[in-house]
């Protein structure tokens, strides 16, 4: 993922420092809501930062962005460069208006819920206080929809709209308890009951939306998310990279697998299967912390004493990560609760050899540029026996197509363009 340079000038100073945030002359002021902030690891995450990106030199939309200052997931403006210094909670990146909402610890998981709250919360306030006329508020994911009405009056007011992105299917994750999925599902109904515009990362979300949610007559619309296929600025000899592998004990041929630890990414399954297959090469899973799940893949799986198998951490270098998908031998993709993935959008614009969970989302995403498995007994087993015999010109026509498929319909630079006309419509 590319960083954009330091950014002079952007932001005027008032009174003790604050910075002062200029709305004039903008066809559009356009508040984000729902991310943890820019360029962390995760889709909403990506997708700030590039829009940013894209846009820094456009002049009819500014941006505001709600950033998590703790807890959870919480953002670190020092580790984002080009980032201006924080004032009062407030910064600059790539031109648009930053701002950290702090978060109770103790909430533990129902921390996302207050985020939301209090940043949207906090664009209300900015709207009012400097009279900002006919805002966008775009929330991102359906967690907060017993709460919306008043802020929704308020920025209807304010001649603005409010849109969102539904994400996948929230309320069937099987870490959430029946309680907490009848919320997500009933926060879903009322979020899209009270948006403007809902935009949909997946053609078949946007059906979901449109057929499950008809008696409200949503206006949606569909924009994907995006993805490059410019190779990693690090050559194979980098040190970076080759630290890396040398760390985790890998060796020169791996296949990989990126993505959170939970139970809908179907890692039980890619790793029993991979413990099935007769390969000589490693297994690389980049994921997060998750103790009591690795705790249970292992009374079940064993598959500490499979050498093959390294648990490599997260990696948030973004051009390390470009690296390790553009050497991996294959990625494995076990997403299976809707939308565009990213990481499955990034490993098609990086790897060449890509073997997905064969639901309607990621067909929707690849077609006929990645290998299809599912969760029957032995058939991932089959086909990393499969991919390990066939050919150099195989392989390379598949990460042709990938390359062709991410450069046709989810590059950066045609998401973003999509977007700008629907801010400025």
């Amino acid at each position: 993922m590319g960083w954009s340079g330091e950014r002079a000038g952007r932001g005027l100073c008032h009174g003790g420092g604050m910075p002062l945030i200029m709305t004039v002359g903008y066809k559009a002021d356009v508040y984000l809501v729902g991310s943890k902030g820019i360029g962390q690891y995760g889709g909403y995450e990506s997708f700030d930062q590039k829009l940013l990106e894209y846009h820094e030199k456009n002049k009819e939309v500014r941006y505001h962005v709600a950033c998590k200052k703790n807890g959870d997931g919480c953002m670190d403006v020092s580790k984002l460069r080009g980032a201006s210094n924080v004032i009062d909670n407030r910064f600059t990146y790539c031109g648009a208006d930053c701002f950290l909402i702090g978060v109770p610890t103790w909430l533990r998981a129902a921390q996302a819920i207050f985020y939301d709250i209090a940043a949207l919360r906090e664009c209300c306030r900015h709207i009012r206080t400097n009279g900002v006329r006919h805002p966008i508020v775009y929330i991102m994911a359906c967690r907060i929809g017993p709460f919306m009405h008043g802020y929704v009056k308020e920025i209807h007011k304010a001649g603005g709209k409010v849109y969102l992105n539904p994400d996948g299917h929230e309320w069937k994750r099987s870490k959430w308890s029946a309680p907490v999925r009848r919320y997500w599902k009933e926060s879903e109904r009322m979020m899209v009951r009270h948006a403007d515009l809902v935009i949909c990362d997946s053609v078949n979300i946007e059906k979901y939306i449109q057929t499950e949610y008809r008696r409200y007559n949503p206006a949606t619309t569909f924009i994907a998310y995006g993805a490059e296929i410019r190779p990693s600025v690090l050559t194979d000899d980098a040190p970076e990279f080759v630290g890396w592998q040398k760390r985790h004990g890998l060796s020169v041929a791996y296949f990989t697998v990126v993505g959170r630890c939970v139970p809908e990414n179907n890692l039980e399954t890619i790793i029993r299967e991979f413990m099935k297959s007769r390969t000589n090469k490693d297994l690389a899973i980049i994921t997060t912390d998750n103790d009591s799940m690795l705790r249970e893949l292992e009374e079940k799986l064993h598959y500490s004493r499979d050498k093959r198998i390294k648990f490599v951490g997260t990696v948030y270098d973004q051009e390390l990560l470009k690296k390790i998908r553009e050497k991996s031998c294959g990625y494995f993709h076990g997403h299976s609760v809707g939308g565009t993935n990213p990481s499955l959008l990034e490993a098609l614009g990086s790897t060449k050899l890509n073997m997905l969970l064969d639901v309607c989302f990621n067909r929707e995403v690849a077609e006929d540029a990645a290998l299809y498995w599912n969760k029957e007994d032995g058939n991932l087993a089959a086909l990393i026996d499969r991919v390990d015999s066939m050919s150099n010109k195989e392989i390379e026509e598949l990460g042709n197509k990938a390359k062709v498929r991410v450069s046709n319909a989810y590059s950066w630079e045609r998401i973003s363009s999509r977007y700008l006309d629907v801010f400025t419509v």
